[in-house]
């Protein structure tokens, strides 16, 4: 297998850190989006939307989509069990994932495409509309606050996908300074928790 990652996007984090968690290592390949190494040709036969992470299999088969990649290395490597360990649990994971996936992390992203110089050859940026993402994100990691109160992780009282979700999502937040505040203590306290796993800086 070859991941194709990049330093400089979330998405691919979330790939590194699971792969912590797991206790994987992966040749990898990274993408410098500087370069534009995303459109090269080459990688375009990989993935045809010029995004990372992807994952080629030893047969030639492509995997793109960090939840997607994650998910099948946790069926080759169950331990620890990071997408739940039961019918209960895996819905559960998987409600979180999708909920910190539209509701915080797509927030976050559309004020970094519509704000950042990077992207301004890509999409036809609207400030206006990144302004009002900014409000819906803020709103909505207060909700996330009150959501999480009274366990330790989004998905309840182990670090799972969500968490990892959550981690790109709380750290794009921070990098576009969206005003989350100091009395987010559920919020807060679960940053600092994931902030201490030797996967966090993977």
């Amino acid at each position: 297998m070859k991941l194709y990652n990049s330093l400089a996007a979330p998405n691919p984090k979330r790939v590194r850190v699971f792969l912590v968690e797991k206790g994987l290592e992966l040749p990898t390949v990274n993408i410098d989006f500087e370069k534009d190494e995303q459109r090269a040709p080459d990688f375009l036969k990989i993935n045809s939307l010029g995004l990372v992470p992807a994952l080629v299999l030893d047969d030639g088969t492509v995997l793109t989509e960090s939840v997607a990649i994650c998910r099948y290395l946790d069926e080759l490597h169950p331990d620890p069990p990071l997408f739940g360990t039961d019918a209960q649990s895996h819905a559960q994971v998987e409600m979180w994932n999708r909920r910190m996936e539209m509701e915080v992390f797509r927030h976050c992203g559309d004020v970094a495409q519509h704000t950042f110089d990077f992207f301004a050859d890509k999409i036809t940026q609207v400030p206006a509309y990144a302004e009002a993402q900014r409000t819906k994100a803020a709103e909505r990691f207060r909700w996330l606050d009150k959501e999480i109160a009274g366990r330790d992780f989004i998905a309840g009282d182990h670090f799972t996908m969500a968490d990892i979700i959550g981690i790109t999502a709380y750290n794009l937040a921070k990098m576009i300074e969206i005003e989350m505040g100091d009395d987010l203590n559920n919020l807060n306290g679960w940053f600092e928790r994931v902030s201490a796993r030797p996967s966090f800086n993977a």
